[in-house]
């Protein structure tokens, strides 16, 4: 797909990997709706952002794990740009879910952002894409997809569960939407994070090193626009799963 001139649909678009992967898409010529929950501020300011760079950026609230208000997300992206071409799930909630849980709440509201979310955006988006003949899915799922973290079941488990979405929604979608994912590895470490904490993560990479997100967003970029590849994943992790331990 040439990105220039498409409309991107970016969920958990505003800050974090979200953001580089929004700006990557707006350098490249594409119109993003910037989808965010609570970060109201830095979503318009990354729509100002895009605005800079001559391509039309909108904010829009919505909790993706709500089927109405996923809708009215399509909706609204489609009312202001006429088309959703590119739809990128990066949104995802970093919340322990330890066992025993007892209160099941926090581990409904991950898997609703991870797995329902995806579901919903793509149902809704799908038909238009279809009907034009071309699109493209990106989930962002992490390493926990095939490792699990501990204390963060919800997590892993929805990860995984986008993972094997990903797949599914690439055979049920074809031939004219490629879904692919990305899973990133270190590449932007948790804000409570101590220079000893990230040096060791950093040792436990081939390349010796954190990687950034816009490793991540370059790999997103070349999933876009890649034509013979659907139902596949792209590690962005520096080697971290090839280490030895």
């Amino acid at each position: 797909m040439k990105i220039e001139g498409k409309t991107a649909l970016i969920t958990g678009g505003a800050h974090r990997v979200g953001k580089a992967i929004t700006m990557t898409l707006a350098r490249a010529g594409a119109n993003v709706v910037v989808n965010y929950y609570s970060s109201s501020a830095a979503a318009q300011e990354t729509v100002r952002e895009v605005g800079a760079l001559g391509v039309g950026g909108l904010a829009v609230q919505a909790d993706v794990g709500d089927l109405e208000q996923a809708r009215a997300l399509v909706a609204a992206a489609t009312d202001h740009f006429g088309a959703v071409d590119i739809l990128i799930n990066s949104a995802s909630i970093w919340q322990k879910t330890p066992l025993p849980m007892g209160d099941f709440s926090d581990w409904r509201r991950v898997l609703s952002v991870l797995l329902d979310g995806t579901m919903y955006l793509a149902d809704a988006i799908a038909p238009q894409m279809q009907e034009r003949g071309e699109g493209a899915v990106v989930n962002i799922v992490d390493l926990s997809a095939w490792k699990p973290f501990p204390g963060y079941i919800a997590h892993s488990v929805g990860k995984s569960g986008l993972l094997a979405l990903t797949r599914q929604l690439a055979l049920e979608l074809a031939p004219a939407v490629s879904v692919n994912a990305v899973a990133p590895g270190p590449v932007l470490p948790p804000p409570e994070y101590t220079e000893a904490q990230i040096a060791r993560v950093a040792e436990r990479t081939l390349k010796d090193r954190w990687g950034s997100p816009q490793d991540v967003a370059d790999a997103v970029s070349f999933l876009v626009k890649a034509n013979y590849i659907t139902g596949e994943v792209i590690v962005v992790d520096g080697g971290e799963r090839l280490a030895p331990t």
